[in-house]
This record gives C-alpha cells, sequence and structure tokens, in this order.
C-alpha cells in the first residue's frame, strides 16, 4: 500500500509563485517516474510536468518555461515549482507515481489532489 500526501496549494496572485509537494510513503521498492496532473473546472485532467528517476524531466507547452519539476529520491517526494502564474493556470493539482512494489509489481498511485487559484 502506497500513500501520497500532496501540500502546497492555496490562493495566489497573477504573477506569484508557489511550490507544490507531494511525499509518497509505504512498500515502494523503485519508483519509475513521478507527475503532475491538473484538472480545471469542465476541462479533462492534463498531464503538466513529469520527471523519471534519473532526473529527465518534461513539460507541457503551457508551462513551460515557468515552472520546474524536481525530485528527492532519497524522500520519494516530488516538487512542483510554479512561477509566473496566469489564472488559467487554476486547477486541482495531482501528483501521479509509477512504482514496483517488493514483489516487483508494476503500480500507480494519484494523490488527492490539491487546488490551486490563481486571482487578484
Amino acid at each position: 500500500q502506497v500513500q501520497l500526501v500532496e501540500s502546497g496549494g492555496g490562493l495566489v496572485q497573477p504573477g506569484g509563485s508557489r511550490r507544490l509537494s507531494c511525499a509518497a510513503s509505504g512498500t515502494i521498492f523503485s519508483i519509475y517516474h513521478m507527475a503532475w496532473y491538473r484538472q480545471a473546472p469542465g476541462r479533462l485532467r492534463e498531464l503538466v510536468a513529469i520527471i523519471t528517476s534519473s532526473g529527465t524531466s518534461n513539460y507541457a507547452a503551457s508551462v513551460k518555461g515557468r515552472f520546474t519539476i524536481s525530485e528527492d529520491n532519497a524522500k520519494n517526494t516530488v516538487y512542483l515549482q510554479m512561477n509566473s502564474l496566469k489564472p488559467e493556470d487554476t486547477a486541482v493539482y495531482y501528483c501521479r507515481v509509477v512504482y514496483s512494489d517488493f514483489s516487483y509489481v508494476d503500480n500507480e498511485e494519484w494523490g488527492q489532489g490539491t487546488q490551486v487559484t490563481v486571482s487578484s
């Protein structure tokens, strides 16, 4: 069993910054990659950023240059530093982890979501 605990959401003004965290705990043998998704009202959930265990990252075009994903492998934690925030970044942000457990079975787990609202 794996649990993801997200934190860092809240209200921020346009142009401001926010840092999200997602800590994974439980029966994790190895993490393949960690990612952040977001879902705005009336829209599909979309991938924001992804990082592999080796540190390779990719971003959605809409956030490239403004958001930075990073990880602390020792803590099984992924971060999303969001700068120059825009109202269209308003959404519930979810982290997702793809990992193998101690039986070498591949699994995925989603966080509970954290609301980010960009508004003046």
